[in-house]
């Protein structure tokens, strides 16, 4: 799809204000399951645009409707508004012809993008032939959100939806199938005691360790890519104490339903194992990101193509295309046509030193005005 020059000349013209845009969302903090203040400024500044059926949902989510919202086809465009820093302040600075702020790119920039494309819609009172475009910013993506705000609009709209297009990550990548995802907190628990005048009490973290060193014995199945990681363990109260406690955090990914399952499987036969021979262990399932589902191909294709098409149209390269861990994971996993599509180039996602290229904000909103103009 080609833009129109009234199009053009309004993306041109609104590239200050976009950056002001930019600036106010990346310095909101906005900790994953704390994203109110941030969704409630998008909600007004759009409010102020003139947009009209807007909506926040029970996952908190910031939804704006263009067109019959209770009827025919829905088409949805989200940019997640969380991001992986807990920090109650955030700085924003521009150095050569960079933009520095954590999570200024992740997902700072896709939520402006988003906005200014929502803008021009409400200014221009563009409509669907038929159906709905929803624009989302949504909440919950990062880390142990598990996918809340995107879960939520497909528990509501899920039968109505025909595609997602989830606008996120960096550098001309089009993530266009799910890694999935099971993240557990296992606490193991002893009488505990003395270290001297109890020795030989059975301790919390021998007992842990034990089982991490278990876990990464697994032997991995062949079918698909799988990893697993223990990425925290805490416990015990001093030195000289057996200690009565102990946990970690454990995550298990893969690209394939099956293979996944076959480690969870193995990782809770484990668990069983011990609380046959006495131990108390519990385990509590923090997060589950689903593996893809069937999905039609063609139109999985189809929307590819028009993915690739606008990368290479505006950033003037080929897209590259890998597995990602998105909130794609969701419609994916029902079935439903999806893509996650970067608009912006930068690094250090996820970290304190984070920039966008201020350069390729220009691309990235032709590329988000494609994307979402072509329903219109």
């Amino acid at each position: 799809m080609e833009l129109t020059t009234q199009v053009m000349e309004a993306i041109s013209a609104g590239q200050a204000e976009a950056l002001e845009l930019l600036r106010t969302i990346a310095t909101i903090p906005a900790p994953s399951g704390q994203e109110q203040a941030r969704i409630v400024f998008c909600h007004d500044w759009l409010l102020q645009k003139g947009a009209k059926d807007l909506r926040i949902d029970a996952a908190g989510n910031l939804l704006y409707f263009v067109g019959d919202a209770e009827n025919g086809p829905i088409r949805v465009v989200m940019a997640h508004g969380d991001t992986v820093f807990p920090d109650r302040e955030l700085t924003f600075t521009q150095q050569g012809g960079k933009l520095y702020c954590p999570g200024v790119g992740d997902n700072s920039a896709s939520v402006a993008a988003l906005l200014i494309v929502a803008k021009y819609i409400a200014e221009q009172q563009l409509k669907p032939q038929n159906g709905s475009v929803l624009l989302a910013v949504n909440t919950g993506e990062e880390g142990l959100g598990n996918l809340r705000g995107c879960r939520r609009i497909l528990e509501d709209y899920g039968d109505r939806i025909t595609e997602v297009i989830a606008v996120d990550g960096n550098n001309c990548t089009v993530y266009d199938s799910a890694i999935g995802s099971k993240r557990y907190r296992v606490r193991v628990r002893t009488q505990g005691g003395h270290s001297y005048a109890n020795f030989g009490r059975p301790n919390a973290i021998r007992i842990l360790a034990g089982l991490i060193g278990r876990l990464y014995a697994v032997e991995l199945p062949q079918d698909g890519i799988v990893t697993y990681n223990v990425g925290t363990i805490q416990g015990g109260t001093s030195v000289n104490t057996i200690a009565q406690e102990a946990e970690m955090l454990y995550e298990i990914r893969s690209d394939n339903r099956r293979s996944m399952a076959a480690v969870e499987g193995y990782f809770l036969s484990l668990l069983d194992e011990l609380r046959q021979n006495g131990t108390d262990v519990s385990c509590e399932l923090l997060g589950d990101r689903p593996c893809a589902g069937t999905v039609s191909e063609d139109a999985q294709n189809a929307l590819r193509t028009r993915a690739a098409d606008a990368v290479a149209r505006w950033f003037g390269e080929k897209a590259s295309f890998a597995p990602g861990s998105t909130d794609c994971n969701i419609p994916l996993s029902l079935g439903v046509p999806s893509v996650c599509v970067a608009c912006y180039r930068g690094h250090g996602a996820h970290t304190r030193e984070e920039y966008v290229e201020q350069n390729s904000l220009l691309p990235g909103y032709h590329l988000a005005f494609v994307l979402i103009l072509q329903y219109l």
